[in-house]
């Protein structure tokens, strides 16, 4: 398992190399257009030519790169070109606020998608057409007309809640939740869509398997089955869909976040591309990655533990 996980995070590096070098290359094509908007477009060629050479822009691009991986490997990922901010910090800052959405998003989702699926696999009938058509309306409806929707209900009408904005959680715990409850149902509605689904389909095969009725002939209960034996059994691709959530709900912050206004990870993402921000974009670039890499590392070990016959030695 050590060498597994090994293998893994040595996989996970190389990829964040080769992600990284190819975004360095796109951006390279652009180097020009950065120094304009920078000087503007009434700029002489003789100030951009300077300019350009005071940014390193006239190095060869790939002794650009090796510099930026350089500074990478000491901890360093730049300053911004715009606000002169270090980016590490400025991203870490991001993602936090990303995250205190996702999270509670994601747990949200597990938690209903695992009683709505196993709901409606050990019930069936109206309990299985309600979880059905549950499913298809998440899959149907565009998240941002769910957003539209409850920004209108909650906080237009009902104003119960915050249109947009957000509260850090240590500055006041209660508006924190109050400012990620509409982004989070957004998300929640979504993901529990995809999940609830594949909970569904997979305890139906499980209940149909030979093992369950041999443990109905011996007495055991049906919760008993359910719980210790079908539910685990079906866990391991669940999780496999949970870490296509999370991913999912990673990129789907770039549209909740504009239109919440919260300032998280996507919105800087945005902001930085419309900017022609290369420090941040590549900083950007570096923390998605690696955040991928360990989510997926994170579902095989867990699927490993649920199921022995799965584990990697």
């Amino acid at each position: 398992m050590l060498a597994y996980v090994l293998r893994r995070i040595g996989a996970g590096l190389v990829l964040a190399l080769l992600v990284t070098l190819v975004t360095f290359l796109m951006l390279s094509l652009s180097f020009g257009d950065v120094v304009r908007t920078l000087l503007g477009q009434s700029a002489t060629p003789e100030s951009v030519a300077a300019m350009t050479k005071q940014m390193g822009y006239d190095r060869p691009v790939l002794v650009q790169y090796g510099d930026w991986l350089l500074h990478l490997l000491r901890g360093d990922l730049g300053t911004s070109v715009y606000t002169s901010l270090p980016v590490g910090p400025s991203v870490v800052q991001r993602l936090a606020v990303t995250l205190s959405i996702i999270v509670p998003a994601l747990l949200i989702t597990v938690l209903l998608s695992i009683s709505l699926g196993v709901w409606a696999a050990t019930r069936g009938g109206v309990a299985d057409r309600i979880a059905q058509g549950l499913s298809l309306v998440g899959y149907i409806v565009p998240g941002l007309l769910i957003a539209i929707v409850l920004v209108y209900l909650l906080a237009v009408r009902a104003k119960l809640l915050p249109a947009t904005g957000y509260t850090p959680l240590s500055t006041d715990p209660a508006a924190w939740l109050h400012s990620i409850t509409i982004p989070v149902i957004v998300l929640v509605i979504g993901g529990v869509a995809n999940m609830a689904a594949q909970v569904r389909g997979r305890m139906i095969d499980e209940l149909r398997r030979d093992y369950v009725r041999t443990l109905r002939t011996r007495g055991v209960s049906t919760t008993s089955i359910v719980v210790r034996h079908a539910l685990r059994n079906a866990a391991g691709p669940a999780l496999t869909v949970l870490s296509l959530e999370f991913i999912q709900m990673f990129g789907s912050a770039l549209i909740i976040e504009n239109v919440f206004a919260l300032p998280g990870y996507g919105s800087y993402a945005f902001n930085a591309s419309l900017q022609g921000d290369i420090p941040v974009i590549m900083g950007i670039t570096v923390f998605g990655v690696l955040l991928v890499t360990v989510v997926n590392l994170g579902t095989d070990l867990a699927n490993g533990w649920l199921n022995p016959k799965a584990r990697l030695h």
